[in-house]
């Protein structure tokens, strides 16, 4: 484990606390690599190069964000992500596999965000900045707490539940806070941009407009009664989507 970057290029040190990053990767010269990049950025770089030792770091003493390797030598980025967000901390999952199934796992899974190898250093400073303003700005927790009731369509907020005419529907983290952000907004047509910043939390220049057809592929396979003739999502071609009541 190490660390390093402690003040901003000022040398001010009055100013707000420097962000924490916890890096983990068992490939040094990409820590190397990351770490130069946020020295630059004044932030706080921690290292680890397994799960167990970055698990134990994090709970220790909580970064702000981690930058997540999904091949690791114990366990898979994958199966740790979850850990670090029961933590309450955002993550940013750093890989060298850049297929689309892979990018939704991890978003599923409640990635902040995905980077692919090999990547400028800017641009991954810039991802990390993005993040960290995002978590800063969501701040105080949306209070509309109030149950959503369209016909049979009924959505639990506070208990994160859906029924369709009674039945109880699974649904993921993800596919529950779409359906919520579209039922909230009835007859109003949500483009595919808006969906990436407001649900994922992310931008379009990094989230694939594929990530949402696929999202919704699944939520409407779930809640509606006919997917192929949806009563609730329904698809506006060339601009997003539009739940109607």
């Amino acid at each position: 484990m190490a660390t390093s970057g402690l003040i901003g290029p000022s040398g001010d040190s009055t100013t707000s606390p420097a962000p924490t990053v916890l890096v983990v990767d068992d490939d040094e010269a990409v820590r190397r690599l990351i770490r130069r990049s946020l020295d630059r950025e004044a932030m706080i770089v921690r290292e680890a190069d397994d799960v167990v030792d970055a698990l134990s770091e994090a709970a220790a003493e909580l970064p702000d964000l981690v930058l997540l390797d999904v091949m690791l030598p114990d366990i898979s980025g994958f199966d740790a992500l979850p850990r670090f967000r029961a933590l309450g901390i955002p993550v940013i999952l750093v890989t060298g596999r850049d297929g689309v199934t892979d990018r939704v796992l991890g978003l599923e899974l409640g990635a902040d965000d995905y980077i692919v190898k090999p990547f400028d250093p800017r641009e991954l400073a810039s991802r990390v900045r993005a993040v960290l303003r995002r978590v800063r700005e969501r701040g105080v927790p949306d209070r509309d707490t109030e149950p959503i009731v369209h016909g049979d369509l009924e959505i639990d907020v506070v208990g994160r539940e859906v029924t369709v005419a009674g039945r109880g529907i699974e649904l993921t983290s993800r596919e529950f806070d779409l359906l919520v952000y579209l039922a909230r907004r009835p007859r109003r047509v949500c483009s595919r941009d808006e969906l990436i910043e407001q649900v994922w939390h992310s931008a379009p220049e990094w989230q694939g407009s594929g990530t949402i057809t696929e999202h919704m592929r699944r939520l409407r396979a779930k809640v509606e009664p006919d997917p192929a003739h949806p009563r609730w999502l329904h698809t506006i071609r060339g601009v997003g989507y539009r739940f109607d009541p």
